[in-house]
Order: C-alpha cells, then structure tokens, then sequence
C-alpha cells in the first residue's frame, strides 16, 4: 500500500496536479473588492507566467487585517499604502523591498480634501461645523494625512459636526456627492475620476512616496530577485503598460524603494500621535 501510494503521489507531481501551492500577493481594499480583483489580476497572471509559479491576489477586509497579514507572514507580498507601510514596518520591522509606483515619471503621490462645487465651502476652515468624511483609519490620503492639515487649519476633529469612516476613497467620494457628508478626503485618482460628477478640491496635501510592494520575510531571496526584477522589467513588457494603467491611469513604471522615502511621513504620524490621532 506505501509503495502504491508514493507511485500515485510521483504521478501526481509529474502531471503537475502537486505544484507548488500559489504566492499570495496581498491588496488593501482601498476601493471595491470587485474593482481590486479586476485592477490586479492582470498584473498576478503576469507574475505567475515571468515566476513560473502561480500568484492569486488576496484582497483584505480592511487596513487592519492587511497590514497584520504582510506583518507576520501571512502573506507571500502585498500591496501597500505609505502609512501602512510605516505602521507595519514600526510594529513587525522591516520586510523586503520590491518596488514602488511611478506616475508620470514620479514616484510622489498627493491626496485632495473635496466637497460639492454647489456647497460654498472653499477653505478648510470653512469646515467648523461640517460633517466630514474619512476613508480607513489607516489610509494616508483618505484620513491621517488630511487629519493634521485639518488641525494645522483650527479644525481639529472636536470641532468637525461630526466624521465618519466610510471603508475607501471611493465611497467618500460617493458619500459627498449624495450630501451624506459636507467634505471629505480622497487620493487624487479618485477625484479626478469624479470630479466631473460635481466634486471641487479646496486643498491639496503634500506629496509623498507612492505606494509600494513588499514580500514577506523569508521568501526565499531567489524569487524575491525574481519578483523585483519581473516589476521592474514590466514597462518593457509588450502586455505592461495595460497592466500598468489597469492599477493605475498614468502608471508609467515600478521603480526602486528604499526604506527612508517614507521618513517624511514618518513624522507626520509622529505628529499625529502627539495630537491622540493614530492610525
């Protein structure tokens, strides 16, 4: 019966029924499930044809859940937000790096506070009173980032009528556009996919690194190279650009990362911190 058993197991292998289990490559649910699935899996059939290895993309339930799956291992990489990246790296160290967006030639990103073009508002501090909508606690566009400017404005969450988290930058969007909410905080993507629907920025935050790729420690450092080079390579490759505009419209590459690009932002949750607000 063994030997039975371990002539069943070599066939097995052999037909490639026994491959090895997938790499997980990890998303935040920074808009809807539906839309994540459909931005990345291209970009998942891509590395699983340059690793040779099948890659399925995992999308999380929340920040929260995403940032402690990347954090232990869970995860084989994952997609991630600069000050997800920051939590994670302060509460579970350093991951390896593989890549960082590019848009239009830059690796900076910057968010939007917005309300309705009919709303009167023009100033955040304008927003004494108002009802205000945030994406996910942990969003560096959709709430921290806006939360301080907001404060350095003399509006400090106290004298907001009150705020909301709402899950992703799309559904702010939506919430201020229906006039659920007086004003709320995006990335710039979604406000310009929006704006034409009646939505108006009265600031801008500054810019800091994009987001960024990383694999879990203890992938082995071959297929991290591997990984690392087939998102590098990707701008080069004939299907790339789609799958680069699929994740992002004006993606043009993935470029290198180092740990201290997000220095800057590391203070501003230092920041924040001291003012009670945390991720």
């Amino acid at each position: 019966m063994p030997c039975r058993l371990l002539t069943l197991l070599l066939c097995l292998w052999a037909t490639g029924v026994l491959a090895e289990k997938p790499l997980i490559l990890a998303v935040h649910p920074y808009l809807d499930y539906q839309e994540v699935m459909a931005r990345y899996s291209p970009l998942a059939d891509y590395l699983s044809r340059e690793l040779g290895q099948e890659v399925v993309v995992r999308v999380g339930k929340d920040y929260k859940e995403h940032i402690g799956y990347i954090g232990r291992d869970v995860v084989d990489m994952a997609f991630l937000g600069p000050a997800s990246y920051v939590k994670m790296t302060t509460a579970y160290g350093p991951k390896p790096l593989l890549a960082r967006l590019e848009i239009r030639g830059r690796p900076v990103f910057r968010g939007k506070i917005v309300v309705r073009k009919d709303s009167g508002i023009d100033t955040l501090g304008q927003l004494k009173g108002k009802r205000f909508a945030f994406g996910d606690p942990a969003s560096t566009m959709s709430h921290l980032v806006p939360r301080l400017m907001l404060h350095e404005a003399g509006v400090p969450g106290e004298d907001l009528g009150g705020f909301q988290f709402l899950g992703s930058h799309q559904n702010v969007a939506f919430g201020v556009l229906a006039g659920d909410f007086d004003a709320g905080a995006v990335k710039e993507e979604v406000y310009y996919r929006l704006q034409g629907q009646g939505l108006k920025a009265i600031a801008t935050t500054p810019a800091f690194s994009e987001h960024l790729f990383v694999a879990r420690a203890g992938l082995p450092i071959q297929t991290v190279n591997a990984i690392r080079d087939a998102l590098y390579w990707l701008q080069d490759m004939p299907e790339g650009q789609a799958i680069m505009r699929g994740i992002k419209k004006d993606m043009s590459a993935m470029v290198p990362v180092e740990d201290s690009d997000y220095d800057n932002l590391r203070g501003i949750l230092a920041d924040l911190e001291r003012l009670g607000v945390s991720p």
